[in-house]
């Protein structure tokens, strides 16, 4: 009976390093897009994108696979307010960083900020019963030092900018923990959705009080109307969003939150492979060695240094 249990750990893994690639690619659409529109304007549509995305795919999931469909009124609620905690949750972290890359913070030093988060999921763990390993905790400090490696090229100073960077990190741990608990009690996709809608509707709070009046309406639609722009969004929207959040939550199922998020830095080493794929960007011995850290942090986290159990 031990196998199947084996087999999902596997495939939420797998799960969770999908979510880092499609993330790490989504690294450079954010900032593009962020800059193009605004931080709240891409913010909020490319959360929009996110869930309409996912409308058709429940009830497809729903036919072929079975899904999770919630049979009572105690299955609703816990589906609405783990997707409205998981939504608002997401909007302060995700405007956070948006503001953080847009008043001056580089792609990579957000990268290596936002990443600090594995840094604080254990720590909070440990207040809600999750208890890591000494191998994990190990990992959790080479992974560090290898985004550093990676991510910092120039040394290290902090500015304002990313001041809303580290909280952004802060707000993502916090997200991580709230995933951890409602995956296994709802549908993934379901609240995937749901969050998404509700961080769009908080997002249109500062979009349309805020960013709209301060561009000017005329200007503001006028953003709006390049290709250059759409571009950046409709891939955070569909891609980021639809797909790799929705994978955070459906792998996260029976996965230590620490482990996890080790996983999910992954996304900092695929950024800059993709920048190498599809933008041929080079790499140095310094980023070289700090992807090799990350990873390796990444698979000593995982392995079992315990007493093996005799069936």
């Amino acid at each position: 009976m031990k196998k199947p249990a084996i087999n999902l750990k596997a495939r939420n893994s797998m799960f969770l390093l999908l979510t880092a690639l499609v993330w790490g690619v989504a690294f450079v659409a954010q900032r593009q897009g962020g800059a193009s529109a605004g931080p709240y304007t891409f913010n909020c549509i490319r959360s929009f994108l996110g869930g309409l995305v996912l409308l058709p795919v429940i009830p497809f999931l729903d036919k072929y696979t079975g899904g999770r469909k919630p049979q009572s009124a105690q299955d609703r609620r816990r589906l609405s307010v783990g997707g409205a905690l998981c939504g608002l949750v997401l909007f302060v972290a995700s405007t956070l960083q948006q503001l953080g890359m847009y008043y001056g913070t580089t792609a990579g030093k957000a990268g290596f900020l936002t990443a600090c988060y594995i840094l604080l999921v254990p720590v909070l763990g440990i207040f809600l019963g999750k208890r890591c390993k000494w191998n994990v905790w190990i990992g959790i400090v080479v992974a560090v030092v290898g985004l550093y490696f990676l991510c910092l090229t120039n040394g290290f100073s902090l500015q304002l900018s990313d001041g809303l960077v580290l909280l952004c990190a802060v707000c993502f741990s916090v997200h991580i923990m709230v995933v951890d608990h409602f995956s296994p009690l709802v549908d993934g996709v379901r609240m995937s959705c749901v969050q998404f809608f509700v961080c769009g509707a908080w997002g249109m709070i500062p979009m349309l009080g805020v960013e709209m009046p301060q561009m000017g309406p005329a200007a503001w639609l006028q953003s709006l109307g390049s290709i250059d722009v759409w571009i950046p969004i409709l891939y955070a929207g569909v891609m980021s969003c639809g797909v790799g959040y929705t994978l955070q939550i459906v792998g996260q199922n029976g996965i230590n939150p620490a482990i996890a998020s080790l996983l999910m830095s992954l996304e900092s080493v695929f950024s800059v492979l993709a920048g190498m794929v599809l933008l041929h960007e080079t790499m140095t011995g310094r980023e070289i060695l700090g992807c090799v850290l990350v990873f390796a942090a990444v698979i000593f986290a995982q392995m079992n240094f315990g007493k093996q159990k005799k069936a």
